[in-house]
């Protein structure tokens, strides 16, 4: 017999992908076999799977919550904005292309539906338990008719489903009432319950709201879950960027990382791990003045590269770019960083944008010229060792992996990496360029930060070049994330009536 919960939220940001992330870890330590569902996903940070598919990262972070390797039945859809309301569409962790908002959402997602289904069907067989997040609201009314991702899945696996809301923004009584209001009866009945999320206070004051509430819906408010900060779990998009650093508002420390937020900023997800390190205040910023102090700047991967190279270029953050980087102060891009770095990207089945080709920052030796089709490869690389800053980095068995429809020309440099393992097979591929002229890097490589030796080697070159001494390798990035699913779990378990949801999902 299959088990299901969902959880479906007042607006986006409610806490649905915490609350479903913290389940799941709840119901695997009690030896359930539970596995995270979300039909639909809109994100820019995506994952790569190991037989090469792409997929929601909060899929992948619910996933290792279970215990379990990310597959992308776990996300069947994932649509990743390229501007101008359009967005690529993902099917089962293959591109099929881009479409407009319109095309989507009133020609195509209901024939996507057929994925999800086909995904819900694998995923029953395999797992006894499932966790199931909606997105945005299910109360929607100008999207509500060809929705695949809230009610839709809902009444497919007649599943009993947690209406959530986000007391910290205001409005949650009014956004709870007002989203059952507007359900329709088949639709309010499948809601067995309500979660108050993001409280901060004493629990007790907010008694007569729960008591209104429960009257007024005669539903039962299954739980007040605090504010919980600081949890070290992978965001799910760049909606939380709007909590991130900026450069006014971080805490001093060593080294101060300035990360450039362009508007299609995409897997920045890539430098959590570095947020968390002692010495390292790491910040996002979007104009020239923010990068004064700067010990490090990283161009992020970009969902459309071209885009974001002309909002350089407006902005004026290109000159200031190139100028820190003439007086000395790395730069590192990633993927899509990566290949603004370099000395043209050329778009010629104008894949992302109208233009056949643009400028790069011109501080690598390298051209990109964008690909029919996209590449997405778990990896694991090998860096011999390069010298940056005066340091010789060197490192094993680094696992990442890439996403991008580029491909690459180099000229000149040297490379940082060689590829030897890809979609699991052998290989021996020189990857990225290292200028021989400035301190700057690029790869391709996501998640390369994630290593914990390499991210020690890096940041103490950082700190050899300010004279200051290297710190150990401290830390096991594994590790912490296990404590910090489990710390998550111990909160939430606290703050919801467990039983009572059980009884919901028929145990």
């Amino acid at each position: 017999m299959n088990h299901c919960l969902m959880f479906m939220g007042t607006s986006s940001h409610v806490g649905k992908s915490i609350l479903t992330t913290a389940l799941c870890r709840i119901f695997y330590r009690q030896g359930l076999s539970v596995a995270p569902f979300k039909a639909q996903n809109m994100a820019l940070n995506s994952f790569v799977t190991k037989d090469g598919g792409e997929m929601g990262r909060a899929q992948v972070a619910q996933a290792e919550a279970a215990g379990l390797l990310p597959e992308v039945d776990m996300n069947p859809v994932l649509l990743k904005p390229t501007g101008n309301a359009a967005s690529q569409v993902i099917i089962l962790g293959k591109a099929l292309g881009n479409m407009s908002a319109r095309e989507y959402h009133r020609g195509y997602s209901l024939k996507a539906f057929a994925a999800v289904k086909e995904a819900l069907g694998r995923l029953q067989k395999k797992y006894d338990t499932l966790v199931i997040e909606g997105a945005g609201s299910p109360a929607e009314v100008n999207l509500k008719a060809n929705d695949i991702v809230n009610m839709r899945v809902a009444k497919y696996l007649e599943a009993p489903v947690i209406l959530v809301a986000d007391i910290d923004r205001g409005g949650a009584l009014a956004a709870l009432v007002g989203t059952l209001e507007l359900l329709d009866e088949e639709e309010r009945a499948l809601v067995k319950g309500l979660v108050i999320n993001k409280f901060r206070g004493d629990v007790s004051l907010l008694q007569p709201a729960v008591d209104f509430l429960e009257a007024k819906t005669g539903k039962p408010v299954l739980g007040i879950v605090p504010y919980l900060p600081d949890l070290g779990i992978d965001d799910e998009d760049s909606v939380s960027l709007e909590e991130k650093s900026s450069a006014a508002t971080v805490a001093a420390a060593d080294l101060t990382i300035a990360v450039i937020r362009t508007p299609k900023i995409a897997n920045f997800t890539d430098f959590a791990c570095l947020a968390g390190e002692e010495d390292v205040s790491l910040v996002y910023v979007d104009s020239p003045t923010e990068l004064q102090s700067c010990d490090l700047i990283i161009l992020p991967g970009s969902k459309n590269t071209v885009e974001d190279l002309l909002f350089l270029e407006e902005k004026g953050l290109s000159a200031a770019i190139k100028a820190k980087v003439r007086d000395g102060v790395p730069l590192i891009g990633i993927c899509g960083g990566y290949q603004m770095l370099g000395l043209e990207v050329a778009d010629p089945h104008h894949s992302e944008s109208r233009y056949d080709k643009v400028p790069g920052l011109g501080l690598l030796p390298i051209k990109t010229v964008f690909a029919a089709e996209k590449l997405t490869a778990q990896v694991v690389a090998d860096c011999p060792g390069f010298n940056f800053l005066g340091s010789t980095i060197a490192a094993q068995s680094l696992p990442g992996y890439e996403i991008h429809m580029g491909e690459t020309e180099f000229f000149g440099g040297t490379h940082p990496f060689i590829l030897r393992r890809r979609h699991g097979a052998a290989c021996h591929e020189p990857e990225g360029t290292v200028s021989a002229e400035y301190p700057v890097l690029g790869t391709y490589i996501h998640g390369i930060f994630d290593n914990d030796d390499f991210r020690r080697q890096f940041l103490n070159a950082l700190r050899q070049a300010k004279h200051l001494p290297p710190l150990p390798q401290g830390r096991n990035l594994s590790a912490e994330k296990e404590r910090n699913y489990d710390r998550l779990a111990d909160a939430v378990r606290q703050s919801l009536d467990l039983d009572r949801i059980y009884g919901i999902m028929g145990f």
